[in-house]
């Protein structure tokens, strides 16, 4: 009987499992000696993954290395492609004659900056003349 990889990946035992042998090929009493459950309940599980077509057994010697075979994620992988959102279109690259109107204003701005503080005075010294005109006048 084949298992989809969408049903492979529903037991949480069995996702632990592809989670150790993306790191490398192990074998069953390895990968069993980290859940609590027995290892012919592993060797189990193992086989439901090959059957989906996620893991490969290798004998060794008297061993069987399990290792992932990440061609059976490729369904998993293309229904995860189409349920992204779509990428933006990268922006165009910003002109050079941009970054000189940038630079233009930038200093357009600083001088006029610099020059306030002169203004602001002026219209100060404006402000007190025309309060002394109109309290001599009213006098």
């Amino acid at each position: 009987m084949t298992m989809d990889a969408f049903a492979a990946l529903s037991d949480p035992v069995r996702r632990e499992l592809l989670r150790q042998l993306a790191t490398g090929p192990a074998r069953v009493v390895d990968m069993a000696a980290a859940h609590p459950i027995s290892r012919p309940a592993i060797s189990k599980h193992l086989r439901a993954l090959g059957s989906a077509g996620l893991v490969t057994a290798d004998d060794v010697g008297r061993e069987r290395h399990y290792r992932l075979d990440r061609a059976g994620l490729a369904p998993v992988s293309a229904l995860l492609a189409e349920l992204a959102p779509a990428q933006p279109a990268p922006a165009p690259p910003i002109a050079e004659q941009a970054f000189d109107g940038l630079e233009l204003e930038v200093r357009r701005v600083g001088r006029d900056r610099r020059a306030a503080p002169d203004a602001a005075n002026i219209e100060r010294t404006n402000t007190e003349h025309t309060n002394t005109d109109i309290a001599e006048e009213t006098a």
